[in-house]
């Protein structure tokens, strides 16, 4: 009997791991726009850093929710009620380490 509950347990443990990480991504992604590449300075090496000088501006990124919300200085729900309408967008008005590898891998074909 104790066997049958542990593998149950661990039955239903699993089924809801897929659900709980869909969470996570049913936020999707949010456009940011980043018109002050030096927002990330201090986030990119000096090779990363001429290389994204000579990409024109403004740099535009798609970026999940959190990380949008965190440099354009908004909340995830505002940012989530704006994806509802089709306006998930936003101006970077800080850096973050988040959004300067999403550029890293975006703009400058960079992987990590």
């Amino acid at each position: 009997m104790r066997k049958i509950m542990i593998a149950a347990a661990l039955a239903a443990a699993t089924a809801t791991a897929p659900a709980m990480a869909q969470v996570g991504n049913s936020q999707g992604l949010v456009a940011v726009t980043i018109n002050d590449v030096s927002l990330l300075n201090n986030f990119l090496n000096d090779t990363q850093i001429a290389a994204l000088n000579n990409v024109s501006v403004p740099v535009t990124v798609q970026a999940p929710i959190s990380v949008a919300a965190n440099v354009c200085g908004t909340t995830v729900n505002a940012l989530g009620a704006l994806r509802k309408e089709g306006n998930a967008a936003c101006e970077a008005t800080s850096g973050s380490a988040a959004l300067a590898d999403i550029v890293q891998r975006q703009k400058l074909k960079q992987n990590k």
